[in-house]
């Protein structure tokens, strides 16, 4: 008697019915499946861009405090029955809304470079967390300019500083669509900076002739397959036949079959 070649107790490595070891924990079900870190690295630029956001929002403050400092204000004068613009012809409220909106083109600019500079690889949550911290940093820099700047109660205010007298309007942000400066110009600055000077992508193994691609094999297909195109073995060629000496049938072993 022979022995079997696959003792009973243990299965065929060959048995299709076999059931795969299980995996550690770590790379899935099976062994062999790639270890991946993208849930680690999600979490990872997720709390990022909420450190990012936060950051933006309270860089809000100083926007807000620079606003009340450079904004030009509106002359208002009381006659004691009503009040009106000292310069009907003034410019100062377009202007205050022109200096909060170059302000935050400022800000965001600055911003996105910074951000840029201590976390190059960037990402869509980074640049997420710049958009939203920038529209919060702009909320809050608004409401600090207006509150902290004159009082918004005209009336008390032309009554308690007499007839005939200039005083300031109170600061206002009349076009709201500047409270989007900051965050359209932190995302456009964030995405130049990563096309001129993020990291770049190893090119893939294509077709020959592609740049990243190997080089053809001297040779040609030859060279690849074998001593054939297709890489199918040469038969070999029987005696006698290779010069063509026996093409007028003469004798020999291979003229006689």
């Amino acid at each position: 008697m022979t022995a079997p070649l696959t003792p009973p107790h243990q299965p065929s490595p060959h048995d299709p019915w076999q059931k795969p070891p299980e995996g550690d924990g770590r790379t899935g079900s099976h062994p062999w499946a790639p270890a991946t870190d993208d849930d680690g690295a999600l979490r990872t630029d997720l709390r990022r861009a909420a450190v990012v956001a936060g950051i933006v929002t309270v860089a809000g403050i100083l926007l807000g405090l620079l606003w009340l400092w450079l904004a030009p204000r509106v002359p208002l004068v009381s006659d004691d029955s009503a009040v009106f613009l000292s310069d009907s012809e003034g410019e100062e409220a377009i202007g205050a809304d022109g200096t909060f909106a170059l302000l935050g083109l400022a800000f965001g600019a600055v911003s996105a470079g910074l951000v840029f500079w201590f976390h190059r690889r960037g990402g869509i949550p980074l640049v997420a967390g710049l958009a939203v911290g920038g529209v919060l940093g702009s909320l809050l820099a608004w409401q600090l300019g207006t509150r902290l700047g004159p009082t918004d109660d005209v009336v008390a205010h032309a009554r308690e500083v007499g007839k005939g007298v200039i005083f300031d309007a109170p600061l206002e942000l009349h076009a709201k669509g500047a409270l989007l400066a900051w965050s359209l110009a932190a995302m456009a600055v964030h995405l130049g900076l990563t096309a001129l000077f993020g990291p770049r992508d190893p090119e893939p193994w294509g077709v020959y002739g592609v740049p990243g691609a190997p080089e053809a094999p001297v040779g040609g297909p030859e060279a690849v397959g074998g001593p054939g195109a297709s890489g199918a073995p040469v038969p070999p060629v029987p005696p006698g036949a290779s010069d063509g000496g026996g093409g007028s049938g003469g004798a020999g072993p291979a003229a006689a079959g």
